[in-house]
């Protein structure tokens, strides 16, 4: 989303990902049992909606089919059925307490149903309300003890919750079920250790040696436990025993080039890894495995990072057509800012697999990270041809002409883009919208900027970057201000600590002759700030002139200047001593 500064282009580290897929439950034709007493003409219109409404999702007519579930709703507000049905429009919507409400009170008119109140415990756990979900999750456990798989779930709200022990003890309960298995034995190692039970912590992985004594995986552990703790003699008669049972075991080999690095004999670890990487019994997955685990380590230091670099090109000359290893490579050249290098790899692979995505995408990274405007252009153009159903290049490519001041084919691509994107995918709907609204206010089509921005917020009212720049527009517009204040507070509410929300709110203030707040929401901001904004001290001076502080407020006016902003108005300020109006201000 493009900010408030107009001429400032941020480009964005990321690859864009905000898309919803939409829920799909298999839907059980059964007699509905509704809590309130109807009539039998109520009846007959609840049953022709919900049923209307189940018919409507399945065909993707998620707008319809929430219409039609909300009517019945209308009709019984406690009918189970709807209430689960709606809890997953507002999941879509991004709306988390209220689809928590919803299955609550489906829970609560039908607490015989396992699916509601299975999706009520994880869904409470997905929102961090790890006790609530424990809670229902224990109840599950004593009243369908058959499925094992509930004290699974159960263990890991008690360990999110803190309840440490019981954890171990639900993870007990499953072992006695479905055996012992190395999954489970590793969380307990964990949480023994996290009560600082080290001896119980090995243990846990001894008995799985002992158990399967004949399977190096676990010999292999037990020397990484103990190359953990420093005991390298140990560790090494472990390895010794894996090495005897499967010699080209790919977890011995990166365990044994650790051993290496741990004795500080780095030629032996890196020839470890290179006899791996040129040995023809072992496949290509296999040695990505090898190189991908043993870099981990490599990359903490500049110069394991360059050995890291000569092994990928070891494995590239056995494999030169294999573009998952490019592509690695390319993401490990990245990480050390060698950006043309790895260009050059994700290009290779493009070449190769025109259709690959992920490697468009990962180029397009790279090009936003160099803030090459004219090479995001031309990937995005080349996706659009070749993916024309997703909507993130449409997103980057409208960025990349708003940043060269293209700004009707910046209005052109958002405009396209909103009509590929999935009906469900709200917040994504919203983000384009927002765009729109930057430039048309960036056009000078207020009117048009702030309907757009009304279009943002009908499918996101929390999209906070929408609701700061159209409250920021609104206060330099002199419009609406208490609308304005409103919006400005839920962005504070929402990011408490951005400086820019925080000026924001000041300036509202500041617009409404309310100095005394306006004052303290800029000295937040400034507090807050980490980018020397120069922004934030020119409209401080203009609240500290307003106040009375004239010399302070020059103060400001000189440092905002320092700071590089520009303009016949700041100059005139600092000159005359005297707040003047910038009425060109965007």
């Amino acid at each position: 989303m493009l900010t408030r500064q107009p001429y400032r282009f941020f480009f964005f580290v990321f690859v864009f990902a905000a898309f919803f897929s939409a829920f799909s439950w298999a839907e059980k034709k059964e007699t509905i049992s509704l809590k309130k007493e109807l009539s039998e003409s109520q009846k007959r219109k609840f049953d022709y909606f919900f049923y209307e409404g189940l018919n409507l999702k399945n065909a993707e007519k998620y707008d319809a089919a929430y219409e039609a579930f909300s009517h019945c709703l209308s009709i019984d507000s406690t009918a189970a059925p709807v209430l689960f049905e709606l809890s997953s429009f507002y999941i879509q919507q991004q709306r988390p307490e209220k689809a928590l409400d919803m299955l609550k009170r489906a829970v609560a008119n039908s607490n015989n149903n396992f699916t509601y109140r299975m999706r009520l415990a994880t869904f409470s756990r997905n929102m961090g309300l790890y006790g609530e979900a424990a809670e229902e999750f224990e109840e599950l456990v004593k009243e369908y003890p058959a499925k094992a798989d509930l004290n699974y779930y159960l263990a890991e709200s008690l360990t999110q919750q803190g309840e440490i022990g019981k954890a171990i003890d639900a993870f007990d309960a499953l072992e006695s079920v479905i055996g012992m298995n190395e999954a489970l034995s590793m969380q307990k190692y964990k949480l023994y250790n996290t009560l600082e039970k080290p001896a119980e912590a090995f243990r846990e992985i001894e008995k799985l040696a002992e158990k399967y004594p004949m399977e190096s995986r676990y010999q292999i552990i037990m020397g990484d436990l103990y190359l953990e703790k420093g005991e390298l003699e140990k560790a090494l008669e472990h390895y010794t025993k894996a090495k005897s049972i499967d010699p080209e075991n790919p977890y011995y080999i990166v365990s044994m080039a650790n051993y290496y690095e741990a004795k500080g004999d780095k030629e032996a670890a890196e020839t470890q890894i290179n006899d791996a990487l040129v040995n023809e019994k072992l496949d290509v997955d296999v040695k990505v495995g090898i190189l991908s685990r043993y870099i981990l380590k490599l990359g903490q230091t500049e110069k394991g990072s360059e050995r890291a670099n000569n092994l990928f090109k070891t494995l590239l000359e056995q494999h030169p057509e294999d573009t998952e290893i490019k592509m690695m490579y390319a993401s490990l050249l990245a990480s050390q800012n060698k950006l043309d290098e790895a260009k050059f790899q994700i290009q290779l692979v493009t070449e190769m697999e025109p259709d690959n995505i992920g490697a468009w995408q990962q180029l397009l990274n790279l090009a936003l990270r160099s803030e090459d405007t004219d090479e995001v252009i031309r990937i995005c153009n080349r996706c659009m041809e070749l993916f024309p159903e997703s909507p993130e290049f449409y997103f980057y490519l409208g960025i990349a002409h708003y940043q060269q001041k293209e700004y009707e084919k910046a209005l052109d691509v958002y405009k396209a883009g909103i009509e590929i994107i999935p009906a469900e995918n709200l917040p994504l709907k919203s983000d384009f919208y927002g765009q729109i609204g930057d430039i048309y206010y960036q056009i000078d089509q207020l009117d048009s900027a702030f309907v757009a921005y009304d279009e943002a917020l009908k499918y996101n009212d929390k999209n906070v970057v929408v609701l700061n720049n159209y409250s920021y527009f609104l206060s330099l517009a002199k419009k609406d201000l208490k609308r304005a204040e409103r919006m400005s507070a839920q962005c504070i509410k929402l990011e408490p600590d951005n400086a820019t929300y925080l000026d924001t709110y000041a300036w509202i203030f500041f617009m409404q002759g309310n100095y005394t707040l306006a004052k303290i929401y800029i000295e937040s901001a400034l507090e807050k700030d980490k980018t020397n904004s120069s922004e934030l001290h020119d409209h401080y001076g203009d609240i500290l002139y307003m106040m009375g502080d004239k010399e302070k407020a020059v103060e400001q006016w000189k440092k905002a200047k320092e700071l590089g902003k520009e303009g016949d108005v700041l100059d005139r300020k600092i000159s005359e001593g005297i707040y003047i109006e910038d009425e060109n201000a965007k």
